[in-house]
C-alpha cells in the first residue's frame, strides 16, 4: 500500500492491492499452465471487476474520512495537471522490467546458456546436511533450503546489516555503507537469477536468461538514476523504500509464525469433505484455506494442484487463490498497519465475500449452468459498479461544493 501512503485515494489503492496478485504476469502463467487456462483468465475477469467493485465500496463507506485526509493533504495535483516526468516513468517501467524478468518462468528466461564448476568439494554433503536440518515433503508442496537457498539467505543477512547502517539516513547523503548495501541487493538479485547444483564436482553454476536479463536490466537502472534522476529524490525513494521494509518486515514475521503454528492442524483429507461440491460452505471453506494456508505464487498453484487432486471443485478453488494472497494474517496485519483496524477488516469482509461469490459463479459455469446466466451475473454485476460509481460522484461533488463555499460564506 505505499500509493496509499503517498496520498493515493482509498478506492484505487484498495482496488490495486485486490487485482495485483491475481493479474501479475507469474501467478497468470503459472496458473494457466499447471491449473488451465479457464481458472486464469476467471481469476483475472473476476478479480478486476470485484476488485473496482471492493474499491467503489470502500470509498463509499469511509468517505468521509477520506475527504478529511484529502483535505489534510491538500489539492491533488494531478487536477493542476501535475505529469510524472519521463525519466521517473522510465525508471519506474525498469522496475517492472527486473521483477518480469526475475519470476517470469519460461524458457527464454529458465533456459541455461552457458554453465561452469566451481571446484567446491563438500557443495554436496553441504546439500545432504541442508536436508537433514530442514526436511520437507514436496508432495505437499513444502519447500526445503538448497545450497542456494543458504546462500540467498546468508546474503539477505548481509543486506540488513549493511542497509542498517547506509540506508536509515541515506536522505543525508550517501556513505559507504550504502553503497555496500546497494551493491549486496545488486549480488542477490544476481545470484537468485542463477541456477546452482551441487555435485560429486563441485557446484556447478548455470547461467540463464534470467541472469542475463537481471545484469542488463540493473545496468540500465544504475544508468538512468545517474544520468537523468535528481541524486536527492533517488535517496529520498531509497529511504522511503527502507522505511517501508522496516514497517512490513515484523508483522511478516509474526504471519508467518502464526501461520506455521496453525498449519499443521489442517488436514488434507478434510478437504474433499468440505470442498467437494460447488456450495456455499465450499467456497466460504475455500476462502478459510486462503487464511490459513498462505503460500507464496510458486507454492500457491502447487499447493491448489493438490486440492484439485484431493477432490476440491474447481469453484472453491478459484475461491481459495482470489483470497489466499489477501486474506492471509500476514496480509491482514500488515494491511491494518497501513490503512487502520477499521477499513482493514471491512476489507477483509468484502474480500471474503467477493471471493466467495467468485468461487459460486466460476463453479456454476463448471458445472455446466446455462451460459446466458453467468452472462446475466457479469451485467448485473457492472450494473452495480456503475450505480456505485455515480453515487461516489455525487458525494465527492456534493463534498466538494461544501468545501467551496466555506471561504465564501466565511469572507461575508
Amino acid at each position: 500500500m505505499p500509493a496509499f501512503k503517498k496520498g493515493a485515494g482509498l478506492g484505487p489503492a484498495i482496488t490495486f492491492l485486490f487485482v495485483g496478485p491475481a493479474i501479475n504476469i507469474l501467478a497468470l502463467a503459472y496458473t494457466g499452465v499447471t491449473l488451465g487456462m479457464d481458472l486464469a483468465v476467471a481469476r483475472i475477469v473476476l478479480s478486476v471487476m470485484f476488485g473496482i467493485g471492493i474499491g467503489l465500496m470502500m470509498a463509499l463507506i469511509f468517505r468521509r474520512s477520506e475527504a478529511a485526509r484529502e483535505a489534510a493533504n491538500g489539492e491533488d495535483p494531478f487536477s493542476r495537471g501535475a505529469r510524472i516526468p519521463r525519466a521517473n516513468g522510465l525508471f519506474l517501467l525498469l522496475l517492472v522490467a527486473l521483477l518480469i524478468v526475475g519470476t517470469l518462468q519460461v524458457s527464454l528466461f529458465t533456459r541455461s546458456y552457458a554453465e561452469l564448476t566451481i571446484p567446491l568439494r563438500g557443495a554436496e554433503a553441504f546439500q545432504a546436511t541442508l536436508n537433514r536440518w530442514v526436511p520437507f515433503d514436496a508432495s505437499r508442496g513444502e519447500e526445503g533450503v538448497s545450497v542456494q537457498g543458504a546462500i540467498l539467505i546468508g546474503l539477505l543477512i548481509l543486506i540488513a546489516l549493511a542497509a542498517w547502517r547506509g540506508l536509515t539516513k541515506v536522505d543525508e547523503g550517501y556513505t559507504p555503507w550504502t553503497w555496500a548495501a546497494l551493491g549486496l541487493i545488486a549480488l542477490t538479485l544476481l545470484v537468485a537469477a542463477l541456477r546452482l547444483v551441487p555435485s560429486a564436482e563441485g557446484l556447478t553454476v548455470h547461467v540463464t536468461g534470467k541472469f542475463i536479463g537481471v545484469l542488463l536490466t540493473l545496468g540500465a537502472l544504475w544508468y538512468v538514476a545517474k544520468r537523468y534522476l535528481d541524486e536527492f529524490l533517488v535517496q529520498e525513494w531509497l529511504w522511503e523504500t527502507w522505511r517501508f521494509v522496516k514497517q512490513i518486515m515484523p508483522l511478516l514475521l509474526v504471519g508467518v509464525f502464526s501461520v506455521g503454528v496453525i498449519r499443521p492442524f489442517i488436514r488434507p483429507e478434510w478437504i474433499e469433505t468440505l470442498a467437494g461440491r460447488n456450495t456455499v460452505l465450499a467456497n466460504i471453506a475455500g476462502v478459510l484455506f486462503g487464511v490459513f494456508m498462505y503460500f507464496p505464487t510458486l507454492v500457491e498453484v502447487p499447493i491448489a494442484n493438490m486440492f484439485l487432486s484431493l477432490g476440491m471443485h474447481r469453484g472453491p478453488l478459484l475461491a481459495y487463490l482470489m483470497a489466499d494472497p489477501e486474506l492471509s494474517l500476514q496480509s491482514i496485519l500488515i494491511t491494518a498497519g497501513i490503512i487502520g483496524k477499521a477499513k482493514a477488516w471491512t476489507y477483509v469482509a468484502w474480500v471474503a465475500l467477493f471471493s466467495t461469490l467468485a468461487g459460486l459463479l466460476y463453479g456454476a459455469w463448471v458445472d455446466g449452468a446455462v451460459p446466458w446466466q453467468a452472462i446475466l451475473w457479469v451485467i448485473l454485476g457492472l450494473v452495480a459498479l456503475g450505480a456505485a460509481w455515480a453515487c461516489r460522484r455525487r458525494c465527492f461533488r456534493r463534498q466538494r461544493l461544501q468545501r467551496a463555499s466555506v471561504p465564501t460564506q466565511a469572507s461575508e
